[in-house]
């Protein structure tokens, strides 16, 4: 190889080095439109909501007996039928995380400061 392809190839290679130190990055621009979106104030904590394995509320879940009362969709393509069926949950006891249960306390001062 003569010598002006070898300095010509590291000329371009050099600015396209150059070039791409240059140029703002993909991360740091698409962090900046995420800020320009986000709101002045933050959206407050979600407390957790009490989901069963079987992915029900607590409120499908019978009190006494813990099963669950939802019914779920059986796509027809599963069954060999045309459309979809419905056939009750077959989780057999609520087994999520359990709410604290709320209590009323009465002021102590009766409303007096």
């Amino acid at each position: 190889m003569d010598p002006v392809s070898l300095v010509l190839g590291a000329a371009i290679a050099l600015g396209g080095v150059l070039i791409g130190r240059a140029m703002p990055r993909r991360a740091d621009r698409a962090a900046a439109r995420r800020d320009r979106q986000q709101p002045s104030i933050p959206a407050a904590p979600r407390t957790p909501q009490p989901i069963c394995g079987c992915g029900h509320h607590l409120v499908f879940h019978d009190k006494d007996s813990k099963m669950c009362q939802a019914q779920v969709v059986i796509p027809g393509r599963w069954t060999g039928q045309s459309g979809g069926t419905y056939r009750q949950c077959m989780c057999q006891g609520y087994r999520g995380p359990v709410p604290l249960d709320e209590y009323y306390a009465p002021d102590l001062l009766n409303g007096e400061s």
